[in-house]
């Protein structure tokens, strides 16, 4: 028992002491963040849930009180059809997600130019399993919001607000 305990504990052992962390969210240099997006936004959403972890940039109510503005100027989900069986029914779908976002200072100069994010999953579909179906497109989209989100975040920890980015 005690030799599968030990050889258990080798893979943490060895984990931390090479140092590995899990990536965090620090670093941004922004003080405080507006973020200007449509109503509901999901993405939004998802980058305030990922701010509000981070000790080091506060989200603001309004963009007079920021020292940053995140605007997100667009931001569409598609379903078309990717394939189609011998009887005409659906057999895969294409989800795709499109944003458009940029970043300015409390100046109104722009920090990061316009950027388009465009994600694309495919799906197979069955009509004989609906309900999972669904619940699996769910889950893509939310996968294709969480990844937008990141590199979002990502694009505001290399900014420099002296010099533009």
């Amino acid at each position: 028992m005690n030799r599968r305990l030990f050889l258990a504990a080798i893979p943490a052992a060895l984990a931390a002491g090479c140092g590995f962390q899990l990536r965090r969210l620090d670093g941004i240099p922004l003080a405080s963040l507006y973020i200007d997006a449509p109503p509901g936004s999901a993405i939004a959403a998802r980058i305030r849930e990922m701010l509000a972890l981070n000790q080091g940039t506060r989200l603001t109510a309004t963009a007079a009180e920021a020292e940053g503005v995140l605007k997100i100027a667009r931001e569409e989900r598609n379903k078309t059809i990717l394939t189609v069986s011998g009887a005409g029914l659906v057999t895969e779908y294409r989800l795709s997600l499109v944003l458009t976002y940029s970043i300015q200072d409390k100046d109104a100069r722009t920090l990061a130019e316009p950027e388009t994010i465009e994600l694309h999953r495919d799906m197979t579909y069955s009509d004989s399993q609906l309900l999972a179906k669904g619940d699996e497109e769910q889950l893509l989209y939310r996968s294709m919001y969480d990844g937008a989100a990141l590199r979002i975040i990502r694009r505001l920890q290399a900014l420099k607000p002296g010099n533009g980015a």
